[in-house]
C-alpha cells in the first residue's frame, strides 16, 4: 500500500496542492483524471521523490519513501513520464534492460534471464520486432512504448504513468488500456493520469478527480464518470456536451 498523508507540494510560493490524503491498494488500477495545470503530474513526481514535497509524507508498504534507497525505491515503484528525450541511441532492448536491472548493484551484468523479461515486455506490447532498433530513431509513440515496457519488465508492485497513451494511435491506446486493466489481476497497483475520461471507464477500477490541487471525487468511474460531473471538473457548460459521448449518463 502506498499511504499519502498530509501531502503538499509547491514551485517557489505557488501551491500545488496541500492536506492530500490517499491510499492506493495493491490490484487497483486508478485513473487520475483533470485538467491542465491542476496537478496531476507534480502529484505523481512527488510521490517519486523527483519533486520536493513541503509537507506531509508517503509510506510505501509502511516505510517513508524518502528513507528508501534508489535502488529500494526501484525495486517498488516504476515509473513512465509523460515527455523523455535522449540523446544517446541506445538499442531498444537495452533501454528496458535499464528497467530490469535498476535495483541491482551498479557492477550488476544482465543476464540472459534479464533479457528474456526485457524481450517478454516488449513482445508484450507488440513492438519486440524494433528491440535493435535507436531508441532515438523511433515515432514518438514508438518511445511511448518503450518506455512502458521498460516500467513493466522491472516488475514492481507499484507503477506509476503520466498520461501513457500519449503520441499513441488509436489502436495502441485501446492495446494499452487491455494491458493496463490486466496488470490489476496481478496484484500490481497502476496509478495513471488521463485527459480522456473514456479511458477511466475502460481500464479502471477507481478514478480520482482533481482540480486545483484537490481531490474532489474519489470512487468507481461508473459512478464517478457521469456527465454533470465531467463537465464540473473541466469546466464545460452542459450545453456543450457533444452527441458523440453518449455513454456517459
Amino acid at each position: 500500500m502506498i499511504q499519502i498523508q498530509s501531502l503538499a507540494a509547491a514551485y517557489g510560493e505557488r501551491t500545488v496542492f496541500s492536506d492530500l490524503n490517499l491510499s492506493l491498494n495493491a490490484g487497483e488500477i486508478i485513473s487520475l483524471l483533470g485538467p491542465n495545470g491542476c496537478g496531476k503530474t507534480t502529484l505523481l513526481r512527488t510521490l517519486l521523490g523527483l519533486h520536493p514535497k513541503t509537507a506531509g509524507r508517503v509510506l510505501i508498504n509502511g516505510d517513508a519513501a524518502d528513507s528508501l534507497t534508489p535502488k529500494a525505491q526501484a525495486r517498488l515503484i516504476s515509473y513512465v513520464p509523460q515527455y523523455h528525450r535522449l540523446a544517446f541511441g541506445y538499442a531498444v532492448l537495452d533501454m528496458v534492460l535499464m528497467g530490469v536491472v535498476a535495483a541491482e548493484s551498479q557492477w550488476y551484468r544482465a543476464g540472459q534471464a534479464d533479457r528474456k523479461r526485457a524481450e517478454d515486455a516488449l513482445d508484450l506490447l507488440g513492438i519486440g520486432h524494433l528491440k535493435q532498433r535507436p531508441y532515438t530513431e523511433l515515432s514518438g509513440g514508438q518511445r511511448q512504448l518503450v518506455l512502458i515496457a521498460r516500467a513493466l519488465a522491472q516488475e514492481t508492485p507499484y507503477i506509476l504513468m503520466d498520461e501513457p497513451t500519449n503520441g499513441l494511435d488509436f489502436g495502441n491506446q485501446i492495446k494499452l488500456l487491455e494491458k493496463i486493466r490486466d496488470l490489476g489481476e496481478d496484484h500490481r497497483c497502476i496509478l495513471f493520469t488521463s485527459h480522456h475520461p473514456e479511458q477511466a471507464m475502460m481500464s479502471a477500477t477507481r478514478t480520482l478527480m482533481m482540480q486545483n490541487g484537490e481531490i474532489l471525487r474519489d470512487g468507481a468511474p461508473q459512478a464517478l464518470l457521469t456527465r454533470s460531473n465531467i463537465c464540473q471538473l473541466y469546466d464545460i457548460p452542459e450545453a456543450h456536451w457533444p452527441s458523440a459521448f453518449s455513454g456517459f449518463s
